[in-house]
């Protein structure tokens, strides 16, 4: 569970970064960008990928 929670963590603050690159537009506050990521579309995706995520590190652990 933590390990899902760390990898939910890191796809968010990856976003959260994202947002504040030149490409995106100079000029966002903290608090638009938030808004921009925390949504229930992007919270479904960031724990799929992390359940992904988490399926191949035991995978790996298990054959290493």
């Amino acid at each position: 569970m933590v390990e899902t929670a760390l990898l939910v963590f890191l796809l968010y603050s990856v976003r959260l970064m994202g947002e504040f690159t030149t490409p995106n537009g100079p000029g966002k506050s903290l608090v638009f960008a938030l808004r921009d990521i925390f949504t229930v579309a992007n919270f479904f995706i960031a724990v799929i990928s992390a359940l992904i995520g988490y399926v191949v590190l035991e995978y790996l652990r298990k054959k290493l």
